[in-house]
């Protein structure tokens, strides 16, 4: 049977507690609750980490956060030696603020690096220190400084990002939206979650389940760390935070 965790993180990413009743327990412990803030790896973003307190007060800290049987079940994942929950039980939800804000950071990066470098994805990996987006492309004249200064120029314009929803219907009508080369959205829900950024989306716009920042100058000083070629036709651009090194 696999259950559905309501995804507050979804319609706000910078929630950092809520209660939550405990609904499942795995055989490894894995807590499934009936609502959650903690994001479940997936689209190259990992997983939260955190705590939920009990009513008396002892925490259970949490290692990591994976889907179960379907992407609605969430699976909150003790650290070793923690004391299993029992169904029923209410917790309170903590998540670690300063990684998740990292990530969000680092995810909205990875967003202004598909505009700057508007190509095919044939991969992406986003963490809290360096971030990777693989592109397919044929020409290798790319530099560090170019890329960085085009992803530093949307940073400092300070663009909204937010989200909004869109049938399968429009997305089959715009399939220019999805950027990825071998990944495409799942479809059969109607609705189609897309990150925007800019006024009225004029900057980009993809399907993305994904937590952000709320602007790109939220995102903070970014650069290129490092363009690698991983085959002919693909490419591999590494985000690192902080300004570019001198050497």
């Amino acid at each position: 049977m696999a259950y559905r965790t309501e995804a507050l993180f979804r319609d706000d990413a910078y929630l950092k507690t809520a209660d939550a009743t405990v609904v499942a327990v795995n055989d490894r412990g894995g807590a499934i609750l009936d609502r959650t803030i903690f994001y479940a790896t997936s689209g190259g973003q990992p997983g939260d980490s955190g705590a939920l307190e009990r009513a008396d007060g002892s925490r259970i800290e949490i290692a990591a956060t994976i889907t179960g049987e379907t992407k609605e079940e969430i699976i909150h994942v003790p650290a070793p030696a923690q004391v299993a929950l029992a169904v029923g039980e209410k917790v309170r939800l903590a998540i670690d603020w300063e990684r998740r804000h990292l990530l969000m950071r680092m995810h909205a990066a990875c967003h202004l690096l598909t505009v700057v470098c508007p190509f095919p994805i044939t991969g992406a990996s986003v963490s809290e220190d360096d971030s990777r987006v693989d592109f397919d492309i044929p020409d290798a004249s790319f530099t560090r400084e170019e890329v960085t200064a085009g992803l530093m120029d949307l940073v400092r314009a300070d663009h909204p990002i937010f989200t909004r929803l869109i049938s399968d219907e429009e997305l089959a009508a715009n399939p220019g939206l999805v950027k990825s080369k071998n990944v495409r959205p799942p479809v059969g829900t109607g609705r189609i979650r897309l990150v925007c950024i800019g006024e009225n989306a004029s900057v980009d716009s993809q399907p993305c389940g994904g937590t952000h920042v709320k602007s790109t100058g939220e995102v903070g000083e970014i650069h290129i760390g490092k363009i690698e070629k991983k085959g002919r036709e693909n490419r591999r651009f590494r985000i690192r935070f902080g300004p570019m090194p001198a050497n």
